[in-house]
C-alpha cells in the first residue's frame, strides 16, 4: 500500500454539514478501494489563483490516504462525478531514493 496527499477544493456555498458530507463521501470512496484514510484537515476558505466555473473562492480539504495503486484510478473517477468538488490533486508520498 502506497502513501498519497489528497487535496480538493469544495464550492464555497456548501454549507459546514455539506461539507461533513463531502469529507465524509471521498472517505467511504477511499476505503471502498481498499484504502485507509490517516488524516483529514480542513484548511477552510480561500481565494482561488484563477477562476473556476466562474468561481473566485473554495473550501480547500487536504487529506493523507494509503491506497493500492490500482485504487487512485477509481479515486480520481469518483472525485470527477462529485459535483461540489471543483479541484483534486493526488501526490504520491514515501520513501525519496
Amino acid at each position: 500500500m502506497r502513501e498519497y496527499e489528497l487535496t480538493y477544493i469544495v464550492h464555497p456555498q456548501v454549507d459546514a454539514e455539506g461539507l461533513t458530507a463531502v469529507i465524509d463521501e471521498v472517505k467511504r470512496a477511499v476505503e471502498s478501494t481498499g484504502g485507509v484514510v490517516h488524516k483529514v484537515e480542513p484548511w477552510g476558505l480561500r481565494r482561488l489563483a484563477y477562476p473556476i466555473r466562474k468561481v473566485r473562492e473554495g473550501q480547500y480539504v487536504f487529506m493523507q490516504v494509503g491506497l493500492e495503486a490500482r485504487g487512485v484510478a477509481e479515486l480520481e473517477r469518483v472525485l470527477k462525478l462529485k459535483e461540489p468538488i471543483l479541484r483534486h490533486l493526488i501526490v504520491r508520498i514515501g520513501e525519496e531514493e
